[in-house]
């Protein structure tokens, strides 16, 4: 069994542009869906999957990112500041490794957002993390559960759990949900150039490393003002 996972770090610096107009007065993850900013339903996920600290880098609208994680408890906030330049994906999990503790460690998309099915998924996640089989282990939605992903899906997703890029031009039945577990070795000696992690989910695919968990539950994809509202709809439905 690999140890427990305490340490998260949730990307949170892009521009939102497919968010525009809100965007322009406001970070993404700081929109609100339901009662809470996506921000802060990524955080009390981790917070309930018992994750002790959360590093989120800033970039757009970075004071109003400060202000907003500066009135949370739980997890620990840790700032990564990306303000003088963005680091990409991986580039910004590069700069924040420093705080970043334990050899394997979640990356979170900020604007992530699920509704829970049976069991939480990052303690599936968790339980299903093999450092000795995985170079990466991915959150996958059905497209069929998702509400608000109108995209051809991201993977092919086997039997055996690995994932393979879908080819050009076919659609599948999968994509990412916005949640990873990587070992904190895979971004050790990168230097501090930007680069986008998808990066190392390639290697991993050379190696036949990369992994997928099915998200239990309905994934909800916010990504345009338009999405707000289905989001907003598929949580009520789920609390009647």
């Amino acid at each position: 069994m690999s140890a427990r996972i305490t340490d998260a770090m949730v990307l949170a610096a892009g521009l939102g542009t497919r968010m525009k107009p809100i965007t322009e007065t406001r970070p993404k993850p700081l929109v609100t869906v339901g009662d809470r900013t996506l921000l802060d339903h990524v955080l009390d996920r981790l917070a309930e999957a018992g994750v002790e600290r959360a590093v989120v880098n800033v970039h757009h609208h970075a004071d109003q990112m400060e202000a907003h994680l500066g009135r949370r408890t739980s997890p620990e906030i840790i700032i990564s500041d990306e303000r003088g330049r963005l680091m990409d994906s991986g580039g910004g999990v590069v700069k924040a490794l420093p705080h970043l503790r334990g050899d394997a460690i979640f990356i979170l998309n900020a604007d992530t957002f699920w509704i829970d099915g049976a069991r939480p998924n990052l303690a599936r996640m968790a339980e299903m993390w093999d450092p000795k089989r995985m170079d990466a282990l991915l959150l996958v939605a059905a497209l069929t559960a998702s509400v608000g992903f109108e995209g051809a899906g991201d993977f092919q997703f086997f039997t055996d759990g690995r994932l393979r890029r879908r080819a050009e031009r076919q659609v599948t039945p999968f994509a990412y949900a916005g949640v990873a577990i990587m070992p904190r070795a895979a971004f050790e000696n990168r230097g501090d150039e930007p680069f986008s992690i998808n990066r190392l989910w390639n290697e991993a695919i050379e190696r036949d490393r990369l992994h997928g968990l099915r998200l239990d539950g309905v994934w909800l994809h916010v990504g345009t003002p338009e999405a707000i509202v289905e989001a907003e709809r598929a949580i009520d439905l789920s609390v009647v």
